[in-house]
């Protein structure tokens, strides 16, 4: 008798579950699921390609902890950022558990539990926090712009003339190249403009980054850039890399003689004029921060480098 009842308790707690379920799954059918857990390697490739992006690995994802760090370094905690309209700076808690970017991140998975959605988190055009009144609209690379945006943006000099370089960190903050492909965000007196990959690439990083053959290591696919560069055979296209880091090579050595960045590439603390702050938060743009060596917007690139090669001599 008792067993039998145990066994009635347990049919009926299952009845419970599927009752309780069947709201969300009363839709989804066993090939819905197949639409994407099947013997391809619709999701195995996209992981491996994942775990070896700098996306997928490193311990950046710890810095999530922090609500000034998580939108951004917590797979979660983005996602958790993008439903609730939020921008990076206005993150007000922590990630307890962070995560590395993941499927989850950027994807609306197990939402509808149909190939649906592999859709996007969001696409809508994004509000560049650290400029007033600038809106970046790139199609589908509107999801990644919610954090390839500057932080900030240089402070204005004091009476004097004056810029304070405040920490070894100092500078737009990682990941800025919304601003490059639009020629913002740079200091000093260049007037930038955006480049023909902001105004002519449709879905602007999602094209380059991943491209026709859904490439998930985020590296830039020359299957992209010979749709308009034909003759292209690497990223060095009209030699513009090789001549961006011949002007980075000459700004650097310049910064170091003048005691601005050390060795090692990092700032040095202190108070500088604003010609010469100016070219070392260019310098950190471009080599650290944007690190396309000018692919990007060529012509925004070399002026700033040419500026700051002019306000260093």
């Amino acid at each position: 008798m008792q067993k039998r009842t145990n066994l009635m308790a347990v049919v009926f707690a299952l009845v419970v579950l599927l009752v309780g379920t069947s709201s969300v799954f009363a839709q989804v059918q066993v090939t819905d699921c197949m639409a994407c857990h099947n013997d391809t390697t619709v999701i195995t490739g996209k992981k491996t390609a994942m775990s070896e992006s700098m996306h997928g690995i490193g311990e950046s994802y710890g810095r999530g902890t922090r609500a000034g760090c998580a939108g951004c370094h917590s797979g979660g905690a983005f996602s958790a950022m993008v439903a609730a309209g939020l921008t990076p700076d206005t993150v007000e808690v922590g990630d307890p558990e962070p995560t590395r970017q993941s499927c989850r991140a950027c994807h609306q998975v197990h939402t509808g539990y149909t190939v649906a959605d592999w859709a996007l988190e969001t696409t809508a055009p994004v509000a560049i926090y650290a400029l007033e009144g600038v809106i970046y609209d790139g199609g589908k690379g509107n999801l990644c712009v919610n954090c390839h945006q500057p932080r900030r943006a240089i402070a204005e000099a004091d009476p004097n003339g004056i810029i304070s370089v405040t920490s070894t960190h100092w500078g737009p903050h990682h990941g800025p190249q919304s601003t490059m492909l639009l020629g913002l965000a740079g200091a000093g007196d260049v007037i930038g403009f955006p480049s023909a990959h902001a105004m002519l690439v449709r879905d602007t990083c999602v094209t380059c980054h991943i491209g026709q053959d859904d490439s998930h290591t985020f590296e830039a696919v020359m299957s992209a850039c010979v749709v308009c560069h034909s003759d292209a055979e690497d990223f060095d296209i009209n030699g513009v890399q090789t001549e961006v880091e011949a002007l980075i090579a000459q700004v650097g050595e310049l910064l170091v003689a003048k005691g601005l960045i050390d060795e090692e590439g990092h700032p040095v603390v202190g108070d500088y004029p604003a010609a010469e702050a100016s070219a070392l938060w260019n310098y950190i743009f471009i080599v650290f921060e944007d690190g396309s060596l000018g692919v990007h917007n060529p012509g925004y690139t070399k002026a700033l480098l040419e500026a700051a090669l002019v306000a260093l001599q």
